[in-house]
């Protein structure tokens, strides 16, 4: 008789170590090599200044991002006060910067545990309220943060800002944007690595146990309270890093950005990239970044017609109806944002030229 054999046709798990790795194939870690190669080895000395510039910001606030879905998408804490946190890391490295003089390798982390300090303050009242009143509790704190920063001109500057000197780092000046670059994403892709690691230890578990069902964790012995607290933390050390990464870049801040307008456009980051996904917050920041540079050049655009046509062209809420447009159209259509729209593609590609 002929023995029958047979050959695998997918990617079939036979272990809990192997459904916890990050990439299941040797083709995935090809790719992964070969993205980083075209991100450090590339884009920089392919990009024009400008598109420098724009990458640079989607890197900033993309480690952002991935902070606030960790304790939004994954814990499922709403918090409306992300802006601030990012704020208060930049400030505190601004001032670390001009009045300490840390250097930058030590000023960018030190910042984001000031950040995470101030965000566990206003992460304690998650001990007896959630949903729309814990949403309500850190909106509060926004307008507090947004405050202070107007107010105490002595530590400040108030309005006026501060301004941050040039980085320099191991003697290298970072006053540029492709040195900067190589920062930016060299930090990204160091806290993104985290991020993921975290989701598949015990506290990435806990906090998925948290945000499915609180009641349901707490009777399986997890303590809620502290899981919460430390999930504000963790979020709030990335905003203040990235705040610091912003600060530096800059070379100027000012308490404006850092109002609760930035704290809607990180929760528009995350609901377009996709709830409780590591990648969606990279693809959420990458449109929203796109999407405020095309709707300042079409504000530019609109406003010099009105200029020479001499007919006034009221543009002021195009920003905001083009924001509320997108993530109603997704939550309508693709609920689980772009992250979904990519597994998709993905998973066409993998399955090609089959239609099952």
């Amino acid at each position: 008789m002929r023995k029958l054999q047979f050959h695998p046709c997918g990617s079939f798990k036979t272990s809990y170590y192997k459904d916890l790795t990050i990439f299941s194939t040797d083709f995935g870690r090809l790719w992964m090599l070969v993205g980083l190669f075209v991100l450090f080895g590339v884009v920089p000395f392919i990009s024009s200044a400008y598109t420098l510039y724009v990458i640079n910001s989607i890197g900033i606030y993309a480690i952002a991002a991935v902070g606030l879905n960790l304790l939004i998408g994954y814990t499922g804490q709403i918090s409306l006060g992300h802006g601030a946190f990012f704020g208060v890391g930049a400030y505190a490295a601004a001032i670390l910067a001009t009045r300490g003089a840390v250097p930058f390798f030590l000023a960018v982390p030190i910042a984001g545990i000031v950040s995470a300090a101030v965000g566990m303050v206003f992460g304690l009242p998650s001990a007896r309220l959630k949903h729309l009143y814990l949403c309500i509790a850190t909106l509060a704190g926004q307008f507090i943060i947004e405050y202070v920063l107007v107010q105490w001109d002595s530590l400040t500057g108030g309005a006026e800002g501060i301004v941050v000197p040039s980085a320099t780092l191991f003697g290298l000046d970072l006053g540029n944007d492709r040195a900067f670059f190589y920062v930016i994403f060299a930090c990204f892709v160091l806290m993104t690595w985290i991020a993921v690691n975290l989701i598949r230890t015990r506290i990435g578990r806990a906090f998925i146990a948290i945000r499915d069902n609180d009641r349901a964790a707490e009777g399986m012995g997890i303590p809620i309270f502290p899981y919460k607290l430390l999930s504000f933390a963790i979020s709030s050390f990335y905003a203040g890093f990235a705040g610091a990464l912003f600060a530096y870049y800059t070379m100027s801040i000012t308490p404006e950005p850092f109002n609760l307008w930035l704290s809607i456009e990180y929760i528009a980051m995350i609901i377009i990239g996709g709830l409780g996904s590591i990648p969606g917050s990279v693809f959420g920041a990458v449109f929203i970044v796109a999407l405020n540079e095309v709707l300042s050049h079409i504000t530019e655009y609109l406003m010099n017609v009105g200029t020479s046509t001499g007919v006034a062209i009221t543009i002021a809420p195009l920003r905001e109806f083009v924001y509320g447009l997108a993530i109603v159209l997704f939550i309508i259509f693709e609920p689980k944002g772009l992250a979904e729209v990519w597994r998709i593609v993905r998973s066409n590609f993998r399955l090609w030229p089959f239609s099952y």
